[in-house]
């Protein structure tokens, strides 16, 4: 399995020849000219996991790509050929299988209305399991060898990112939902998950496709 973080939450998973784009939002450029997808997986509404502008042209340079997103994304944004994936629902594409975990969002405040979120755990033979959580903590999926980890969002504390890497178990990782740290922000969260959890953190900020 290659994994690509293409800034924040998005994430190029390269595995049993398949290609598999998650959460091209517009806190990040790098995955516009991503092309040759299999599917692209969105885990809930927010434009930081979903670009409204761009995403129209990441779709029709992918014709072949399916498009599955969490089921509030159809009625927040027009995207070409999406269909909903929800909580528990499970879609194969050729001998990769990617199941929806969750389905909320992490509280952000009590004001503010809660939506969906689905979490991506994405298996084929042979190949290590992979989590991406999207923007919630609450998923705790079994089996997992590599783990995504939300970096900072205002919907999560230090402690509770620290626990969510101990519950989830995974031996390896690498911090995601960055874009509102600053380098030292990312190093600090990176160091504390790295000593206080199993989880082994990778830097993969612009390192390219790195194999686990």
């Amino acid at each position: 399995m290659k994994l690509t973080h293409l800034g924040h939450a998005a994430v190029l998973v390269e595995v049993a020849n398949r290609r598999l784009l998650i959460d091209p939002g517009n806190f990040s450029d790098q995955w516009h000219r991503t092309t040759d997808l299999d599917a692209v997986l969105v885990t809930h509404l927010h434009n930081d996991h979903i670009d409204p502008e761009h995403i129209p042209a990441l779709v029709e340079a992918n014709p072949d790509a399916l498009v599955r997103v969490e089921p509030q994304v159809l009625q927040a944004h027009d995207v070409a050929r999406a269909e909903g994936l929800g909580a528990e629902d499970t879609l194969r594409i050729g001998e990769v299988t990617i199941t929806a975990v969750g389905g909320q969002h992490a509280v952000i405040h009590r004001d503010i209305p809660m939506i969906g979120n689905i979490g991506l755990v994405i298996t084929a033979p042979g190949e290590p399991t992979f989590f991406h959580p999207g923007d919630s903590l609450s998923a705790v999926p079994a089996g997992v060898d590599i783990l995504a980890v939300p970096a900072y969002g205002p919907w999560a504390a230090m402690k509770e990112t620290v626990d969510f890497a101990r519950a989830v178990g995974a031996q390896q990782g690498f911090a995601i939902h960055d874009g509102l740290l600053s380098e030292r922000g990312i190093g600090l969260v990176s160091e504390r998950i790295s000593a206080m959890t199993p989880t082994q953190l990778v830097d993969l900020r612009g390192a390219g496709a790195h194999e686990f």
